[in-house]
């Protein structure tokens, strides 16, 4: 896991230089910068494989790469495409390299993993992101001609005057254009068998979704909340380990931390638990938002326990599993009650996945990374999501069921049986901190300052603040970042 920076169609070295220093968070283990006639890439690495041999910018001859991710499937491409390449290393990034200079482009097809990268060769270049947005890609021109990219916003401000987010799911070659290579709607095809039929397949999917991401030459950990998608993960992740490290985090009497020490003591783990205060919280606040670049107080309110946890986690790992996306996958919050029509709940599970990119997986890569950590989230496989969408929307209906009971139902004899039926909570409310913000905010902020600035705000960026807590949120993080930076690039949460 990386961060990267970079231009194109001019070489712009000293900038790319000053970008990724405002990334060097994401990579703590090294940077570099290649120049060429017609371009820049720049790299600052987490070394998670070939921790000694894998340094970035990568180049073979005239091709080069910047690239942030894991490619799961990386041994498996270079044994069936690459058996007579000489490799001067064991990392997924010289793979790719070679696949690109034999296959162009479309080897991104041939990928299984999360991804954001910039390939450079004689001038030509090729950007391309993952299925699902997990790693984040942003890019913009520059007034010197040049067109810029990087992993975070904060790396482009100053250089370019707006700001694009790469979309998710598609590859761009300067010759020739756009193209998508993820369509989620057209990966599902109707599950034929009947709901009994699809527990043990939705098993064995999250199976191996959690066995390849144990794929690292450093430790892995888990997010252990406590709650159903992370006992899963966890679950699924001992498999494979033999001493797996957890990590709790929440303020003093919290739920998850009861929950997350009875699930450690259930599977053995090395379990490691850090309790935070209000104070601790306020003081975090400004990092919290210069870090996730977004204001959206459901991610905000989410953000903070992430915070906290990848503090601690970074201090025994380097990469951790975590439950995100099943609650998208599995319909798990509490609004999705009020679909009664399989359709329209289809419909709306399919939109809050596809928007997972500028939401929830923002908010976990952007507090991870703050800390030098890689999150890997088991449950956006591609193949776990393909089958979650493949199966009867009528089956995750709450209509007098609990929230995920599909995914509750696999698991159940694997469980403690209170962590299969314990109630969806989002990570905010079990770790203790869900209101706490928002009480200062209410406290703070008046009416009328209120109602000034929601007028501004929507006249001028047709955007309606939620609430105080979301006004509040938004003048910290304009102490950093313009509003047209902001307000092109943000997500906005359904689930608070």
């Amino acid at each position: 896991m990386c961060g990267i920076a970079g231009a194109l169609n001019q070489p712009a070295s000293e900038n790319v230089k000053r970008m990724i220093e405002k990334i060097a968070h994401r990579g703590p283990d090294g940077s570099g910068v290649q120049t060429f006639a017609r371009g820049a890439l720049g790299h600052v690495r987490l070394a998670i494989l070939d921790v000694e041999g894998g340094i970035q910018p990568m180049g073979y001859e005239n091709t080069w790469i910047a690239f942030n991710g894991e490619i799961y499937n990386y041994r498996e491409l270079q044994s069936e495409h690459l058996p007579d390449q000489p490799l001067q290393t064991h990392s997924d990034t010289e793979v790719l390299i070679h696949l690109y200079r034999k296959f162009g482009a479309d080897f991104v097809y041939l990928l299984d993993g999360m991804f954001a990268f910039a390939i450079y060769q004689d001038g030509e270049y090729l950007l391309a992101r993952d299925p699902l947005g997990i790693k984040p890609l942003y890019y913009g021109a520059g007034a010197d001609g040049a067109t810029y990219f990087a992993s975070e916003i904060k790396a482009l401000q100053g250089l370019t005057t707006s700001i694009q987010e790469f979309p998710a799911g598609h590859w761009l070659d300067s010759k020739t254009g756009w193209h998508r290579h993820y369509n989620l709607h057209a990966d599902i095809e109707p599950f034929a068998g009947s709901e009994a039929d699809a527990l043990p397949l939705i098993k064995s999917t999250l199976r191996e979704a959690v066995q390849k991401r144990l794929l690292a030459d450093v430790p892995v950990g888990v997010s252990l909340s406590g709650g159903l998608d992370s006992s899963i993960v966890s679950l699924l992740a001992c498999e494979g380990t033999d001493q797996l490290h957890s990590f709790a985090v929440g303020v003093k009497g919290s739920e998850d931390l009861a929950a997350a020490q009875q699930m450690s003591e259930f599977l053995h783990t090395q379990h490691h638990q850090l309790v935070y205060t209000a104070e601790d919280m306020v003081n975090a606040l400004p990092d919290v938002l210069y870090y996730l670049e977004t204001f959206d107080p459901a991610l905000v309110r989410s953000a903070m326990p992430n915070y906290f946890l990848a503090r601690l986690t970074s201090d025994h790992v380097k990469v951790f599993l975590t439950g995100e996306g099943a609650d998208e996958l599995y319909a798990g919050y509490d609004y999705l009650a009020e679909f009664n029509d399989p359709a329209d709940l289809q419909k709306e599970t399919i939109y809050i996945t596809h928007a997972l990119h500028n939401t929830n997986l923002q908010r976990a890569d952007r507090m991870s990374m703050a800390f030098g950590l890689e999150a890997r989230v088991p449950f956006l496989d591609v193949k776990s999501v393909a089958l979650a969408f493949s199966l009867p929307a009528a089956w995750k209906l709450h209509n007098g069921r609990v929230p995920k009971h599909l995914l509750r139902q696999a698991f159940v004899g694997d469980l403690p049986e209170n962590i299969v039926n314990r109630p969806k909570q989002k990570f905010s409310k079990g770790a203790g901190s869900s209101d706490l913000i928002a009480e200062r905010a209410s406290r703070e902020i008046s009416d009328g300052e209120f109602s000034a600035e929601e007028k501004r705000l929507r006249k001028q960026w047709d955007y309606t603040l939620k609430n105080k807590e979301a006004l509040y949120y938004y003048r910290v993080i304009r102490e950093h970042y313009d509003d047209s930076f902001l307000f092109n690039t943000m997500g906005h949460s359904r689930s608070l």
